[in-house]
């Protein structure tokens, strides 16, 4: 346990499921009014649709509205109100805060935010660093490029809004974040499941410096899935000897989720700042129990100058059958999220998601962190290769390390794999989010 009490936000997060879901509604409906009067955009999707305000008066009725996907964002932005177009809801001059998508599914989508809007974005980082033991006490290095993308912008200021001393680590590079650390004794830390490993690399093998010897002790990841599959968790909790908490969220949604102290295999939905919705990808049916996956719906609450209301986020998530025992009536999300509905495909007929791929290569020692994923078509056949790292000390385990990783690939996705033994090193390294998969099956 950690000092100072539980909860950042004790009635919201210790209320009652039922007056949750009238709160929600309650939210929803002041949201969705917003967007009907001030926003072009919404309002024309509304009226083509044939709903309105007045037609939303349970739960159930918000699945009557159209979502909203990043394509739709793309389609209208780069007009007037330049650069946000129809859907912006406040004048231009209210809005102070610029940040955008990566961009690696298409043209970026660009995000304004009010003043208001950025303290939402704030406000919700803190209830997951304080879920995850932040304290005033804590020093917080984040090792993070300061850009045009949110990322962890909003961690620096949640982070100093619950009182604790940040130290943004922008321009320097690896080597000096690892110093800086060592230098300032930071006790806790923000970055990619990807760019974390990297820097514990970094540290043991080009510093001859043991990370967890630092006073790192905890460790919030995002921005991949690393952080809720177990073998990656595991290896970033022994390189670095601190605790690893998940979190999502996205430029367009804002920090929807969080892990807790209790690491319960999941994270907990913010259900007093969003309603999350799990539709069926087949069927669109909404899951209301747990056992099914399904593509995230998300509409955040608070957010004015560009709504996120039912949009499409891809995220493939599936409820938790079982409460928190660190007694928060937020729902759980079963191993955090799991995948993209945009990388979820069927290879030689089987559904295959690539966050087992990971699970498998970095639960295997003496295999690296790294690996690279591909699937081709070679003579009208689906072919899928995968190439690792063999660390030098494994060497003569060559043989038994590639038989267990076969089996353990066909145990867990049941596929065969065309596998590949690099030297450390030679596959690509990633500073934020990293991009190991690679279909090429549309490409011809």
């Amino acid at each position: 346990m950690t000092d100072g009490p539980v909860y950042w936000n004790p009635v919201l997060e210790t209320y009652p499921l039922e007056k949750i879901r009238v709160l929600q509604l309650k939210k929803f409906n002041k949201i969705f009014q917003w967007a009907y009067d001030n926003s072009k955009f919404h309002r024309k999707l509304y009226h083509e649709a044939g709903v309105g305000p007045d037609d939303i008066r349970t739960l159930e009725d918000i699945q009557t509205i159209p979502k909203v996907d990043k394509s739709a964002m793309q389609d209208i932005q780069r007009k007037d109100p330049f650069p946000y177009g129809d859907a912006l809801c406040v004048p231009l001059e209210e809005v102070t805060e610029y940040r955008q998508t990566s961009g690696t599914t298409g043209q970026p989508v660009y995000q304004p935010d009010t003043w208001q809007d950025w303290e939402w974005w704030s406000e919700s980082w803190a209830y997951l660093l304080w879920a995850q033991g932040y304290r005033p006490h804590d020093r917080v290095f984040i090792p993070f490029g300061y850009n045009v993308f949110v990322a962890f912008w909003a961690g620096h200021y949640g982070a100093e809004k619950i009182g604790c001393e940040v130290v943004p680590g922008g321009v320097l590079d690896t080597r000096a974040r690892i110093l800086k650390i060592q230098e300032l004794n930071a006790t806790a830390m923000m970055g990619t499941p990807t760019y974390i490993l990297g820097m514990a690399d970094t540290a043991v093998n080009e510093m001859n410096l043991d990370p967890s010897q630092l006073t790192i002790s905890k460790i919030t990841c995002a921005g991949e899935p690393g952080a809720s599959i177990p073998s990656t968790k595991r290896r970033i909790e022994e390189a670095w000897g601190a605790k690893v908490y998940d979190h999502a969220g996205a430029t367009e949604i804002g920090a929807w989720s969080y892990e807790c102290l209790e690491q319960p295999g999941g994270m907990h939905v913010n259900e007093a700042l969003f309603l999350v919705e799990i539709e069926d990808i087949e069927t669109g049916e909404i899951i209301e129990k747990p056992g099914r996956r399904g593509k995230m719906i998300i509409t955040a609450f608070d957010r004015q100058a560009q709504p996120c209301i039912r949009f499409d986020s891809k995220d493939i998530i599936e409820w938790d059958a079982n409460s928190c025992s660190c007694g928060r009536t937020f729902r759980l999300i079963k191993d955090g999220v799991v995948g993209r509905a945009d990388d979820i495909t069927k290879v030689k007929g089987v559904l295959f998601a690539p966050s087992a791929v990971e699970d498998v290569v970095r639960g295997l020692d003496g295999l690296g962190n790294e690996y690279e994923l591909q699937i081709d078509t070679v003579d009208s056949r689906e072919q899928i290769s995968l190439q690792v790292e063999l660390m030098p000390e494994a060497e003569t385990r060559r043989e038994t390390i590639e038989a267990e990783l076969s089996d353990q690939l066909r145990l867990k996705t049941n596929l065969h794999y065309d596998l590949k033994f690099r030297k450390y090193g030679e596959l690509p390294r990633y500073q934020v989010k990293a991009n190991r998969f690679k279909d090429n099956r549309n490409n011809l």
